[in-house]
């Protein structure tokens, strides 16, 4: 049997519109049943984190868990268990709707076998279970303290999947093959060990990009005979990362180093979270990341070579055409972006869902359009 929101004080029902087959799970398996009594509300817009502790408050934490926004629910790697937010958030409950519309996209149902990969609180491995069955449903956390949370959380709601505590990029060759397999943590390659252990037709949905960005795009990739995966990016998402593969941004300097080039350039890529142009720059643009900085009335973009010490800052301002540019290192980083948003604009200025992945034993091919129109670095 499993719990209904009247079965625990201090959980309300949902408040965002889900329909078809996953509804009767989420109406059975409000979100609140698998979050703990400390969590942090966060705000898509500003990046805040607020607390909120049902203990303290069980209105706003009844209210904070049945709102259709994230909540973070660790913070590095579980290091820091004060009330204040910490440095870097490592686990969370992701937004309802997302929720919703992933196992949508994921088009699992009853007879076939699902492979999780990130925990997290439960819930997510919890619906699959109650629709497809707990035999069906395996699922890996990495970190052992949320992998143990979650399994209370799910035993609480009378649901038993199997929790594995380890390396998600492994895999779980013990329950393969699987029809399905659902990452809820961003990634940055496929690994291997999916492909082996999915079934031919078999889907892999994840959200996927480059270190460009911490950005992703969720991608839906079909198996086909000979093992290799292509398929869509379907819209824009954005996940904490596999923890095996984060990249930690590289600190700006305070001032521009003196043995940089100086020009200036007209081009305005359009920067920014949840937009296109970061995502395509990312696929355009190989071993290579940036970073924003507010100066001011001044936006400051930086770009780093990740595999030498090339770098690039270009200082942007309102109401002024041109751009100062800095550009130091074996590559001229700031002329590659300008070569990839000229690329980017003569192609029609694509969206993301325009964009797709192949992945083979040669490795990860983005493509525009179709897979023989790949989008080359």
């Amino acid at each position: 049997m499993t719990a209904t929101d009247q079965d625990r004080p201090g959980t309300t029902g949902r408040s965002f519109p889900v329909s078809g087959p996953w509804a009767a799970a989420m109406d059975a398996l409000p979100r609140a049943l698998f979050l703990p009594d400390l969590m942090w509300a966060h705000d898509m817009f500003t990046g805040a984190s607020e607390p909120v502790d049902r203990r303290a408050d069980p209105d706003a934490w009844g209210e904070a868990a049945a709102a259709d926004i994230p909540l973070v629910t660790q913070w590095d790697d579980g290091r820091n268990s004060d009330a204040q937010a910490g440095t870097v958030p490592t686990s969370s409950a992701s937004m309802p709707s997302i929720v919703a519309g992933m196992l949508e996209d994921l088009d699992a149902s009853p007879g076939m076998r699902v492979l999780e990969i990130g925990t997290g609180t439960g819930w997510n491995a919890g619906l699959l279970a109650h629709r497809l069955g707990d035999n069906a449903v395996t699922t890996i956390e990495v970190d052992p303290a949320v992998a143990e949370a979650a399994r209370e959380h799910l035993a609480a709601a009378g649901l038993h999947p199997t929790v594995i505590t380890g390396d998600g990029s492994a895999g779980h060759p013990a329950g393969a093959p699987y029809d399905r397999i659902i990452a809820t943590c961003g990634m940055r390659h496929i690994p291997h060990a999916w492909i082996e252990q999915l079934q031919p037709g078999g889907v892999i949905l994840a959200p996927w990009g480059t270190h460009f960005e911490n950005g992703d795009a969720l991608v839906r990739l079909t198996a086909a005979q000979d093992g290799t995966l292509a398929g869509p990016f379907l819209r824009p998402v954005e996940f904490m990362k596999m923890r095996s593969q984060r990249l930690t941004p590289p600190q700006h300097p305070v001032d521009f180093p003196g043995d940089a080039s100086v020009s200036t350039t007209a081009a305005r890529p359009p920067f920014g979270p949840w937009k296109a142009f970061p995502f395509v720059a990312g696929l355009r643009l190989a071993g290579l990341t940036h970073v924003t900085d507010r100066r001011g009335d001044e936006r400051v973009v930086w770009l780093y070579g990740l595999a030498d010490k090339s770098w690039a800052a270009v200082v942007f301002q309102d109401e002024v055409e041109r751009s100062t540019v800095w550009q130091s290192g074996p590559r001229r980083l700031w002329d590659e972006m300008e070569a990839a948003h000229d690329w980017w604009q003569a192609a029609g200025r694509p969206g993301i869902d325009r964009f797709g992945l192949t992945v083979d034993r040669d490795g990860q091919h983005p493509w525009l359009n179709s897979p023989d129109n790949r989008v080359e670095p």
